[in-house]
């Protein structure tokens, strides 16, 4: 332990003397600064800048009152102790009121050390939780700027999609050089657009880097961070089962995760408990999803952060992961959202378990394996062209959905336009089921998830290229049972598109 920095405000050489013999009684290291006056004390406060002041209640020309006022001007932490021989049981209270870390007599100075090892350890505890609240604070703050930064990104991808729809068919014209020139000027531009919202996304959400993660370092980090975080009423226990285990993450996110959930669960029991951290693997079966969830076929890491606090009740559950949801005076309502948003860009799932006064427990499942990287189109791909296969195309922007039709029938398609789900469904009674459904996820008044499943009940059992937002997959449980479809991410690229329209073609022929 460094030597502790002991600030004495006290008059009487012996007085003193005694006091630091009860430290060097209990072996505590230090350094002393001897004062008796405001001006030296307030100097030692800048100047030697103290773990702990220990002072004498009443000095000529000064006292301890006004040196713990002027020191809680400056420090709310710092601790600070009577140590008098006329501070009576009145005067005691009042000055733990006003911010005293404790009081000792100096005839009974026996408990003067474990005072002094017990304001300095909970001192530093204080300031450690605050820093990692005030980590945690920021850390949700830009939660909400990433919230916005995805909408705002939803509308500028809608602005884009027509650059690269209309770049892709000008580059088709070669008999003519220059509108095949300004084909390539128009989608580099609208890649170079996307590639801003792709930045936007990464500085507001901070950059998602995929990273080789060892959970036994994951674990030291995350618990040099909980150093001085739990209060001695709270037990807090590690129990890892692999730590050379190696996946595909994100560090720093998973960490975050961990310290928002664990924090919650201190901050939930002020009378103390216990507090464990534990993980282990286990394979996922295909009902253990909820309907919205997409199954993986992997092993799993679980994650799990037990309490045995007060639990939560059904009300509470149900809006947990509710956007700016909170049961704390001072919380943000963030903070499991963005726990939500970090496990499931890690293709896992999250799960939590609590009822009235039998704590809570939150488990975390990472798949471990690697994640998908997105790969960039190369060159024209050769026979994608169609052999007027019929092509039902559901979106409601009229600009890309007309720019849609025009390249599909450029391709050799039967494009048949349609803006909306009613409308759809009044074209399928007119002129009968297309081969092949290409239907926008986003659309507003009849979404294209409801739009899909009232074509299913018409009867429709082909493929479905569905177009989405890039890392928003949309909600399928509404859904029945549709083996032939295809999400693709906005905005599409022509050469993807026709890929995917390929690949659903095909997939429904060998079905039949």
């Amino acid at each position: 332990m460094p030597a502790v920095r002991v600030l004495q405000v006290e008059d009487s050489q012996l007085d003193a003397e005694l006091v630091l013999a009860e430290l060097d009684a209990d072996q505590i290291g230090y350094e002393v600064r001897l004062v008796d006056d405001e001006a030296n004390f307030v100097a030692a406060l800048n100047e030697f800048k103290p773990h702990i002041v220990l002072s004498d209640l009443s000095m000529p020309g000064f006292s301890g009152q006004r040196a713990l006022e002027l020191l809680r001007q400056r420090d709310d932490d710092l601790p600070f102790i009577f140590v008098s021989a006329t501070l009576g049981e009145d005067a005691a209270i009042e000055a733990l009121r006003n911010g005293a870390t404790d009081y000792i007599l100096k005839q009974n100075p026996a408990r003067l050390a474990s005072a002094v090892r017990r304001a300095l350890n909970e001192a530093d505890a204080r300031r450690a939780s605050r820093r990692a609240e005030a980590e945690l604070v920021r850390a949700q703050r830009f939660e909400s700027l990433a919230m916005l930064a995805g909408g705002l990104s939803h509308d500028l991808r809608n602005l884009l999609q027509p650059l690269l729809l209309a770049g892709d068919s000008l580059q088709d014209y070669h008999d003519d050089p220059r509108l095949a020139r300004l084909g390539k000027l128009v989608r580099d531009c609208g890649k170079r657009g996307l590639e801003m919202v792709h930045s936007m996304l990464s500085f507001a959400r901070g950059a998602r880097r995929a990273e080789q993660v060892r959970l036994g370092a994951l674990f030291s980090a995350f618990d040099l961070l909980m150093q001085g975080s739990v209060p001695r009423s709270v037990a807090m226990e590690l129990v890892i089962d692999d730590p050379e285990l190696s996946f595909e993450g994100n560090h720093t996110e998973l960490q975050q995760c961990l310290l928002n959930l664990c924090l919650n669960a201190i901050q939930a029991m002020p009378d103390g408990g216990k507090l464990s951290v534990e993980t282990s693997q286990t394979e996922l079966s295909e009902d253990f999803f909820l309907p919205e969830e997409q199954p993986r076929q992997a092993r799993y890491l679980c994650l799990s952060v037990i309490d045995n606090g007060p639990g939560m009740d059904q009300a509470v559950l149900e809006r947990l992961f509710e956007p700016f949801f909170t049961t704390k005076e001072t919380g943000t309502g963030l903070g499991l959202l963005s726990c939500k948003r970090i496990v499931g860009s890690h293709g896992g799932v999250m799960r939590v378990d609590s009822v009235p006064g039998r704590g809570t427990r939150f488990d975390l499942y990472i798949p471990l394996l690697e994640l998908a990287a997105d790969h960039e189109a190369g060159d024209r791909d050769e026979g994608l062209e169609g052999s007027a296969e019929s092509v039902l195309v559901v979106v409601e922007e009229a600009g890309q959905l007309s720019l849609l039709t025009d390249t599909l029938d450029a391709y050799g398609y039967q494009a048949h336009a349609s803006q909306s789900g009613t409308a759809a469904l009044q074209w399928i009674e007119a002129c009968g089921l297309p081969e092949v459904v290409v239907l926008d996820a986003d659309m507003n008044l009849f979404t294209g998830v409801r739009t899909l499943a009232a074509l299913i009940e018409q009867g429709y059992a082909g493929g479905v290229v569905l177009l989405a937002r890039s890392g928003e997959p949309p909600d399928l449980h509404e859904l029945p049972s549709l083996k032939h479809l295809y999400v693709i991410d906005k905005p599409i690229s022509t050469q993807v598109l026709l890929r995917t329209l390929r690949k659903a073609l095909g997939a429904a022929d060998n079905g039949s």
